[in-house]
């Protein structure tokens, strides 16, 4: 068995190298030094150095959005895994094949899983990278493991190489730096146009759940019900609907007495609890609201709030390839729904956990509060399924408040920054169903809700078909950066251009 059939593939068997060329491999050019497998109890430290982990190889430049760091004295007692400024890492597990260089003018250390290149060639540790960068999807594909994919340092030093003369090599690499120079400019453009956007669809938001998108429309329509009505029609409804409920228990309890008592007896809907109104510091904190409209605590309105199975309840072991759906944080956008991430629990799971329905027309808030809200209301295709814990579900009933009205002030930076104010200082920014209830929201005739949904969902249209326009050009991007890379070690495209 060869060498190229030990690494599972044989990308280059049909490459034709230019003249004065040659099929090698990685190592020939550079080596990958393993890091070190600190222990779990090391990084106990608030402060210290920094450690390299895979997980801070997601990006290019080393990322630090979760640092952990290490006793100062590691600096020295570990110096052979020392990082400094300049250095590229290469992700051994995770974020296989992302390379990234450390830029920072402090010294860190490295730790398993991670790999950094050294050259065996003066020279030549840039034409690698790039070459690396343009495997990255191969390297992927040989990776093992199940919960968490793998591969070794040997396999990817090990790897075929197209290895051109060194004066060659730094032309190729000016090439692709230029090429890439201009897709960075057209990508950063992009992005720019992507944020702005962004932007403007927080600002129609804001000003349709402050009443400014519907001034004219007041105008024209001066007999809609005024708050004060809607507010009493809360009461009675909310009254309403527990007496309704009772009446379906009492029912149910009496099935339940007929049968012999066999199981757990049904538990008595509770009586809907009144939350203080909003104080006068509350209302000076909010926005300015048109007379029409008023301010109301979402626990006060004709809403169900509640959260998914804790614990032991649901854990990751009764997940099935086919079954009722779970809704996960990983489904929940900024007023989109993420279908990508589908995870199923069995029916028989499911009988145990029947409270914890949701289906079509649910809101479903994320409990992490990070940044911006996520909250997105369910679509069609979502008939059955249960939320997960971290997934509040909020119902709407009656004919007081629109789900798609909610939604979007729910999406708001207004609702965020109230919110954020719940969880100052925590570790983890999360809030509970209780926090979410005491949300203040506006509120208007549900004929003014109509008109605000309807003005917003026409504005938002174009910008989200834009949007996805953006986003398609961002993939091309992407998929023209690796066939710049492809050319350059494939076929000695740049080799040939720059004689």
């Amino acid at each position: 068995m060869n060498k190229k059939q030990e690494i599972g593939i044989n990308p280059l068997s049909n490459l034709h190298l230019p003249e004065g060329w040659v099929l090698g491999e990685v190592q020939d050019l550079v080596k990958i030094r393993n890091g070190y497998a600190f222990k779990s109890e090391d990084f106990n430290v608030e402060k210290g150095v920094p450690v390299i982990r895979q997980t801070n190889l997601s990006t290019d430049p080393v990322n630090f959005d979760k640092p952990k760091f290490l006793p100062e004295d590691f600096l020295e007692n570990h110096s052979g895994y020392k990082i400094e400024k300049g250095d590229v890492l290469i992700g051994l597990s995770g974020s296989i094949g992302s390379l990234s260089t450390y830029r920072e003018d402090f010294p860190a250390l490295q730790n398993q899983r991670t790999g950094l290149l050294i050259e065996n060639v003066e020279g030549s540790k840039k034409y690698v990278e790039y070459f690396l960068l343009s495997i990255k999807r191969e390297l992927n594909e040989v990776a093992k493991g199940v919960a968490v994919q793998n591969i070794s340092s040997k396999q990817i030093e090990r790897w075929p190489i197209p290895i051109a003369p060194l004066e060659q090599q730094k032309r190729i690499v000016a090439e692709i730096e230029k090429q890439f120079s201009r897709l960075d400019e057209a990508v950063a453009n992009l992005k720019r146009v992507k944020a702005n956007i962004k932007r403007y669809k927080a600002a129609v938001l804001k000003a349709a759940v402050e009443g400014k998108l519907t001034e004219e429309w007041r105008k024209q329509h001066p007999d809609v019900e005024p708050a004060s009505k809607i507010l009493e029609r809360i009461k009675t409804d909310r009254k309403e609907r527990h007496k309704a409920q009772l009446s379906e228990w009492t029912e149910v309890v009496k099935s339940w007495e007929l049968g012999g008592k066999k199981d757990k007896k049904p538990a008595k809907p509770r009586k809907p609890i009144d939350l203080s109104a909003l104080s006068a510091d509350d209302l000076g904190r909010l926005s300015a609201l048109p007379p029409e409209w008023t301010w109301v605590k979402l626990g006060n309105c004709n809403v169900d709030v509640f959260d998914g199975p804790f614990g032991s309840n649901l854990k990751s072991s009764d997940y099935v390839e086919k079954g009722i759906r779970v809704i996960r944080l990983e489904n929940i956008g900024e007023l989109e729904f993420i279908d990508e991430k589908k995870t199923y629990i069995s029916e028989s799971k499911y009988d145990g956990l029947k409270k914890h329905t949701v289906s079509f027309g649910d809101i479903i808030f994320s409990s992490f509060i990070a940044g911006s809200t996520r909250v997105v209301s369910l679509p069609k295709q979502i008939d059955v399924a249960i939320n997960k814990a971290d997934c509040f579900c909020v119902r709407v009933h009656g004919e007081t408040l629109l789900i798609r009205f909610l939604e979007m002030f729910l999406g708001t930076r207004n609702a965020y920054n109230q919110l954020a104010m719940e969880i100052h200082g925590a570790t983890r920014p999360r809030i509970n169903t209780t926090q979410l209830k005491e949300c203040a929201i506006p509120l208007c005739s549900i004929a003014e809700q109509n008109a605000i949904v309807m003005e917003v969902d026409r504005k938002v249209s174009r910008l989200s078909e834009l949007e996805k326009e953006v986003g398609a050009n961002l993939v091309r991007a992407e998929s023209l950066r690796q066939s710049i890379l492809s050319k350059a070690f494939s076929r000695g495209v740049f080799n040939e251009r720059s004689r």
